[in-house]
C-alpha cells in the first residue's frame, strides 16, 4: 500500500442476493465506511458451476469493484470463496488492492462455538465438492471433525422467496436429518452459504436444541474489524461517509424488491455490464 492510494469504498460481491445478509451485519458494525455491492443476478447461481467458470466471473467483479474506487473487496458468497479467492490472491491482484472471503472467518473461530469437536457444513454443491470448509478447519483446528452435505434447492428456495410453507419445511428437514445422521455428536452446524440465514426459522424449527446453528454475517463483521485494526494502510484507503451503492448485472427493479428482505430495508439499485 503507497500512502499516495485514493481512498474508496469497501466492496461487497456476491453472485445474487445472499451476501446483502452479511452485507447487513458488516455496515451494522462499520457504519461509517463508504460501500459498493454488486450482484451478479445474471449469472446465478454460482454454486452448480465448474470452477473455470466461478473463477471467470468473480474476477471480472472483483476488477469491476476495482474500476469503481473500491480497494478493498469482500467476496460475500461461499462458492466465490472456494473456487476463486486463493487464485486472484496469488496471480490477479494489482497493487495496493486486498480481496478477503467468507470462509477463513468462519473456520478460523469455529472452535469456540463446538463442545464435541464436531460440526457439519450446510453449502452448495460447489462450496462441498472443493473440501474448503473441511480444509481449513483442519488446517486451523485438526482436531475437529468435519461433515459436509450439499442443499442444492436452498438457493432456489430464497431466491424465489419461498422461505415458508410446507414444501420448503419439508427440503429443509430432510437435509437437516442428512447431515444429523452422518454422526450423532454434531452439535454445530455451520450455515455455509450467505443465502441460508433467510431460511433460519425453518431451519430452527428442524434442528435440535443443543445444535448450534452458525449463520456467517455476524463472524465476517467481527472478522472484518480485526483485520482493519491489524492493517491500518488498508483501512486508512477506505472512504467513511457512510455511503452505499448497489449495482446489479441484472434488472435492477427485479433487484430492488428481492433486496429488501436480504438486506432489511428497501435500496436503490443501479445496473451495470461486467
Amino acid at each position: 500500500m503507497t500512502d499516495t492510494a485514493k481512498q474508496g469504498p469497501i466492496g461487497i460481491f456476491d453472485s445474487g442476493f445472499g451476501g446483502l445478509t452479511v452485507f447487513q451485519k458488516i455496515r451494522d458494525t462499520l457504519p461509517l465506511y463508504d460501500y459498493i455491492y454488486l450482484g451478479d443476478n445474471a449469472r446465478v447461481p454460482y454454486g452448480t458451476r465448474s470452477f473455470e467458470e466461478v473463477y471467470d466471473f468473480t474476477r471480472a467483479c472483483v476488477f469491476k469493484l476495482f474500476e469503481l474506487g473500491c480497494n478493498l473487496v469482500i467476496l460475500a458468497c461461499n462458492t466465490a470463496s472456494a473456487k476463486a479467492l486463493r487464485t486472484i490472491q496469488q496471480n490477479d491482484l494489482p497493487p495496493g488492492k486486498k480481496v478477503l472471503g467468507v470462509i477463513r472467518p468462519t473456520t478460523e473461530s469455529i472452535h469456540q462455538y463446538t463442545k464435541t469437536n464436531e460440526v457439519g457444513v450446510l453449502a452448495t454443491q460447489g462450496t462441498v465438492l472443493s473440501e474448503s470448509y473441511k480444509i481449513e478447519i483442519t488446517k486451523f483446528h485438526p482436531e475437529i471433525k468435519v461433515y459436509q452435505h450439499a442443499c442444492p434447492l436452498w438457493v432456489p428456495l430464497v431466491e424465489r422467496n419461498e422461505i415458508e410453507g410446507v414444501i420448503t419445511s419439508e427440503i429443509i428437514k430432510k437435509d437437516i436429518q442428512s447431515i444429523l445422521e452422518q454422526s450423532s455428536n454434531i452439535d454445530t452446524l455451520i450455515l455455509a452459504c450467505t443465502h441460508y440465514p433467510l431460511l433460519l426459522p425453518l431451519i430452527r424449527q428442524h434442528t435440535p436444541s443443543h445444535v448450534k446453528i452458525l449463520p456467517q454475517g455476524e463472524l465476517i463483521a467481527k472478522s472484518l474489524v480485526d483485520y482493519l485494526n491489524r492493517h491500518p494502510e488498508v483501512e486508512k484507503i477506505c472512504s467513511k461517509k457512510g455511503g452505499m451503492q448497489f449495482f446489479t448485472t441484472d434488472n435492477p427493479v427485479d433487484f430492488e424488491e428481492k433486496a429488501a428482505i436480504f438486506f432489511g430495508e428497501k435500496v436503490q439499485a443501479q445496473h451495470i455490464l461486467v
